[in-house]
């Protein structure tokens, strides 16, 4: 039995709210579960300049956490003056896996930042993040078509992302908190439509695991992303 009373391939309540900020080209509010993820897509009518004169855009990602996210209070990484590896690592993997969708040349010289701020964290932070960010960067891609900045719409795919892990030796999708601190094997996929593989990441942390096993963890990510994919065009109205 998992701690939340969830079958091995239950989603948590997964909910994606479009269009919750005033000023953003493209908003999504996430929720799976307790993790709450505010996701933010901004325009900017310029490249990096190693992009420039080259007729291409680009679409990169910023990751961070509030600081009552969690149990106890963490300190703004502002205020520390660096960010984590872990936030690194995070806000790399959400560029990466938005732009594999985007076709640059259709974008023209401009930039889209995804900004992904969790308000709350129960697991799963960086997936709720990719989820979210591709519902608010679909909306800031059709913005730019409406606004007539571009001709058409750069995106070729849905992206979303799901965790599942090995807890008490049962292949599990979705882990919350008390399944991902105590998981025998943790893993993340990144999925576009069609069935496709963007990036796996996958550790054993208690525990080597099996082929089999992996195309266990494999099959459960591809039924929780078609739900995922679902829910995003519920909300973008696709």
């Amino acid at each position: 039995m998992r701690p939340s009373g969830r079958s091995p391939n239950q989603l948590r309540p997964v909910s994606l709210e479009a269009g919750v900020t005033r000023y953003a080209e493209g908003s999504c509010l996430a929720k799976f579960g307790h993790t709450h993820v505010l996701c933010t897509a901004s325009w900017a009518a310029e490249t990096p300049r190693w992009k420039k004169g080259k007729g291409e855009g680009w679409v990169t990602g910023e990751y961070g956490m509030l600081p009552r996210a969690t149990h106890t209070r963490g300190r703004r990484e502002a205020t520390e003056g660096k960010q984590s590896g872990r936030t690194q690592e995070i806000q790399r993997l959400i560029g990466r896996a938005l732009r594999s969708v985007t076709d640059m040349k259709a974008l023209g010289e401009n930039t889209i930042t995804l900004d992904c701020d969790v308000l709350q964290a129960d697991g799963g932070t960086r997936t709720a993040s990719i989820t979210g960010a591709y519902v608010a960067l679909s909306m800031a891609c059709k913005y730019l078509v409406d606004e007539g900045v571009i001709k058409t719409n750069p995106l070729s795919a849905q992206v979303a992302a799901i965790s599942c892990g090995i807890f008490n030796d049962v292949p599990v999708l979705d882990l919350d908190y008390p399944e991902d601190s105590a998981a025998q094997v943790d893993a993340n996929f990144v999925m576009a439509t069609g069935g496709k593989l963007i990036e796996v990441q996958g550790t054993g942390e208690q525990r080597a695991f099996s082929r089999t096993e992996f195309t266990s963890l494999m099959d459960l990510a591809d039924h929780g992303c078609e739900q995922l994919f679902a829910e995003q065009r519920r909300v973008l109205g696709l």
